[in-house]
């Protein structure tokens, strides 16, 4: 933990001014887990008109097939009873996540079946802007059935209960998914790359022993191949702009795809805010 603290500071040295007001506490919002990573709050951030999202209600993760007894307790203790997987459904087979009795699962696959192997990603990291596709017009077709459950199960979310979502790695997928409901929830932009990016640190560890494997097969190095992977604002924005431009605006989106009018956009910042 020590050593991740660093890496947070330098991180929010490098960050502007106005960010570091907001993400300085990243660490708590993060909840410390034996078998999973990158497991945080997202609320406690500040939003255009002075509204804060409140902190306790939705959580973000990465695989949680390896959470422990006493995970699984600080799963109880935030009454962590709706789970969204965004996994395939090869992907979440291999690895099933672990619940809590009575917990409402949800899989959401939709443009998951189809990842590339890691020999595939090995190939495809030649590219330097291969995640690009990823967060554009390419994969647009699945950012409504993959996201419409969630937004749904948060409009009826039970006041007291709260909601996790995540994938494998709890930064792609999930990240997108994160970026939509601050963005519903009207925190600034720039907080919400930075909100994104984080999962760069918290990660890092885990990518390490994972980027090692490629080497071999990409004939890249360790630092081009973290180089490639790492997240950046640019994906964030190309995800948004392919929306605003297959639906002229990220409402008409919501709206059309995850059934999340104006009144629905309202009754979130309601329920999530105060």
């Amino acid at each position: 933990m020590q050593k991740l603290k660093k890496l947070i500071i330098v991180c929010l040295i490098l960050l502007p001014l106005g960010v570091n007001a907001q993400v300085a506490d990243s660490l708590s919002r993060v909840v410390k887990m034996e078998g999973a990573v990158n497991f945080r709050d997202i609320g406690g951030y500040k939003t255009k008109d002075g509204r804060e999202v409140i902190k306790n209600r939705i959580y973000r993760a990465a695989d949680i097939s390896r959470l422990t007894d006493r995970d699984m307790e600080k799963l109880a203790e935030r009454r962590i009873y709706t789970v969204i997987d965004f996994r395939g459904k090869k992907e979440s087979a291999m690895a099933p996540d672990r619940l809590l009795p009575g917990t409402d699962y949800t899989l959401c696959p939709a443009g998951s079946d189809n990842l590339p192997s890691t020999k595939d990603l090995a190939e495809m990291l030649k590219d330097e802007n291969f995640l690009l596709s990823m967060y554009g017009a390419p994969s647009m077709q699945h950012y409504g059935s993959r996201y419409k459950p969630m937004f749904q199960k948060l409009l009826s979310l039970s006041d007291s209960d709260a909601l996790m979502y995540h994938c494998t790695g709890g930064r792609d997928r999930t990240g997108m998914a994160t970026a939509l409901i601050l963005y519903t929830l009207q925190v600034p932009m720039d907080i919400i790359e930075a909100d994104y990016v984080a999962s760069n640190i918290y990660l890092a560890p885990a990518n390490k022993n994972m980027y090692k494997s490629m080497i071999e097969l990409s004939g890249l190095s360790e630092e081009e191949i973290t180089e490639r992977m790492k997240l950046r604002p640019e994906l964030l924005q190309n995800f948004f702009a392919a929306i605003k431009e297959s639906y002229g605006s990220v409402e008409n989106f919501m709206e059309k795809e995850l059934g999340v009018g104006a009144g629905e956009r309202a009754f979130l910042i309601r329920k999530f805010t105060k």
